[in-house]
């Protein structure tokens, strides 16, 4: 059995947690007053655990990039969310990155650039009380 510590089930539960909300908002076509539910504080590290997390829901790539947009907001690395469009004349396809992420961006014309919302950006609340977003 792996090595389950608590830092690692707290960073599993927010991870399910906001993804949960995440999906939600994003279905509705929400993302103006998208905030989610800060990150407990755990090191950085857990964030292999938030990626296994993502990775086993198989989440949207939106989903995907507005969970890790806050995780790593909230560890001193605030990147903006990157919403491409392919051309016109291909089949459409969308797709959502992290600035610095590795995308082919030839493939895609940006349609929109979200920044780290005030609450992700401004670090660690205390492991995400309420008040702090969307749960």
């Amino acid at each position: 059995m792996r090595n389950l510590s608590v830092a690692r089930v707290r960073a599993a539960w927010w991870t399910l947690r906001v993804c949960r909300a995440a999906n939600g908002l994003t279905a509705k076509g929400d993302l103006a007053g998208l905030t989610l539910r800060q990150p407990p504080e755990l090191a950085d590290r857990e964030r292999s655990t938030v990626l296994a997390i993502l990775a086993r829901r198989q989440s949207s790539c939106l989903v995907r990039s507005l969970v890790l947009q806050a995780w790593d907001a909230a560890h001193g690395r605030p990147r903006d969310l990157i919403i491409g469009v392919t051309a016109p004349s291909e089949e459409f396809r969308a797709h959502a990155w992290l600035e610095g992420d590795r995308v082919d961006r030839s493939l895609y014309s940006e349609l929109t650039r979200r920044g780290p919302t005030s609450a992700t950006a401004s670090g660690h609340n205390g492991g995400g009380r309420r008040g702090s977003g969307l749960p």
